[in-house]
């Protein structure tokens, strides 16, 4: 039992001056100070950038966004779907984008096409 307790404490004195080995001293916290990581919620923030954006749309643009860049559809089945003629479904799109690249101040609509929105989304 000696030799047991003798090398346990034997590993934690070695252990113990290894790790202040490492160890800096640093009494008034200045090198600390200076020692930072810039955010990694970039990604987060932007998806609340874009969450907040796009529920200040109207909710026709809301909806024709919905359907085409997260669903999936075509303008076609869009359309039917919402039950109004093709060109109404395009217009709606086309508005909701430029209204959510302006709120997101994007340069234009291009910003916003559905690869990227899903990038966004993700």
């Amino acid at each position: 039992m000696r030799a047991w307790l003798f090398t346990i404490l034997r590993n934690a004195f070695y252990s113990q001056h290894r790790k202040t080995r490492r160890e800096l001293e640093d009494p008034d916290g200045h090198y600390a100070g200076r020692l930072w990581t810039p955010p990694e919620q970039h990604g987060r923030c932007d998806l609340a950038d874009m969450l907040k954006a796009f529920s200040e749309l109207a909710g026709e643009h809301r909806e024709a966004l919905i359907l085409i860049a997260a669903e999936g559809l075509s303008y076609e089945e869009a359309a039917q779907v919402c039950g109004v003629p093709l060109g109404t479904m395009k217009s709606r799109v086309h508005r909701g984008r430029m209204r959510l690249a302006e709120l997101l101040g994007g340069e234009d609509a291009e910003d916003l096409n559905p690869d990227r929105m899903m990038q966004a989304a993700l």
